[in-house]
């Protein structure tokens, strides 16, 4: 518990600094498992749905005192993140919407748009290494910004990757063609939820959303880009500042789910979403640890992998479309969107480009008096 719960509080940075401090703190410092035993829970953990590095934290906690483990070392590492986050959603409900604070506000859209941006580019390469790849992601973007269900999607990418090893290119035109057909006439028909959502409505999003979410925690803002577009919500704005949050919090990026909760129904909404979309990876982490280890060499159950992160990529670029129409709104947005993915593309933490989001807005400000 001391050590996750330091960790959380310290883990600025994202995914990438999670992971090299845990080796720093478990295998260097407290040589709690070898080198090569971490190596492979970490690929374990890039194997299954959720947040990689809260699902190594629990896999370590896993391995050094069982399920007790398990549970406290992933909660110890969310805690602090989602203590923060929602201190920051009061604040933002409390203050953000008044005309001193707006101008502040309003290079945060930008900024989240170039931290986008920059992720899909590196990320993109190791997603679309095969033609297959290619013809699924290509596919999902242009259904995605056609509106068809996200989560629909990355499991129809999915499939069309585990049928690419064994079909030709056309048959597989074909299936991506009528299923993702199907599964869009399927979203279409299932109709959008009311507007005013209940404590149980907020936790079965965010359960569903935890439960398919592959790939980099940014592909957790294309997921909830649907609470904008077909729930109604959250408006484009509150999205945006919520990815903000999320980035300039230590720990996971998923607490950004914890703001969103707050925003929706209170402090009940942060607890339930937070609960929400984490217990899958807690599930998964302690039930499926051995089934996981032989999907990796099973052929179909990698192509299934490599759908799956095709798709998130494709959804992480008709996000970022959305949120650039809806935010870079003059000259002085889209450099800020360019300076973002620069910093990004060189290595630059997504809480320090936020932040820098929010000098520029303070300059802006300052500069418009």
């Amino acid at each position: 518990m001391r050590v996750f719960l330091w960790l959380g509080t310290i883990g600025f940075g994202g995914p990438v600094v999670h992971l090299a401090l845990m080796e720093e703190e478990v295998v260097r410092r407290r040589q709690w498992i070898a080198i090569e035993e971490f190596l492979d829970l970490v690929g374990l953990t890039n194997l299954i749905p959720g947040p990689n590095s809260t699902e190594l934290a629990m896999a370590l906690g896993h391995r050094r005192a069982g399920w007790p483990g398990l549970v406290l070392g992933g909660a110890c590492f969310i805690l602090p993140a989602a203590t923060i986050t929602c201190t920051l959603a009061w604040l933002y409900v409390r203050f953000g919407g008044l005309p001193e604070v707006a101008p502040w506000l309003a290079a945060l859209g930008p900024a989240v748009v170039g931290l986008m941006a920059g992720a899909v580019v590196r990320l993109a390469r190791p997603a679309f290494a095969r033609g297959a790849q290619v013809g699924i992601g290509v596919a999902v973007l242009m259904l995605a910004l056609a509106g068809v269900d996200e989560v629909l999607l990355l499991i129809g990418g999915g499939v069309a990757g585990a049928l690419a090893g064994s079909w030709t290119r056309a048959s597989l035109m074909v299936v991506l063609a009528a299923g993702l057909s199907t599964m869009s006439i399927a979203a279409q028909a299932a109709g959008a939820p009311g507007a005013d959502p209940s404590l149980w409505a907020v936790g079965l999003f965010f359960l569903k959303t935890g439960a398919v979410l592959y790939g980099s925690g940014y592909v957790l803002v294309a997921l909830l880009q649907p609470l904008v577009d077909s729930y109604g919500w959250l408006s484009q704005a509150q999205l945006v500042d919520a990815v903000a949050a999320g980035q300039v919090t230590p720990g996971p990026v998923l607490t950004t789910a914890t703001f969103v909760g707050f925003l929706l129904r209170g402090t009940g909404g942060a607890a339930v979403a937070t609960a929400a979309i984490f217990l899958p990876a807690f599930l998964l982490v302690g039930g499926l640890g051995q089934v996981a280890t032989r999907v990796r060499t099973w052929p179909p159950g990698r192509g299934f992998l490599h759908g799956v992160n095709a798709a998130a990529v494709a959804l992480m670029v008709a996000v970022t479309i959305t949120l650039a129409r809806a935010v870079v709104i003059d000259a002085a947005g889209a450099l800020i969107v360019v300076l973002g993915v620069g910093a990004a593309l060189r290595g630059v933490s997504g809480g320090w480009i936020v932040l820098g989001g929010l000098v520029a807005g303070g300059l802006l400000r300052v500069l418009s008096l």
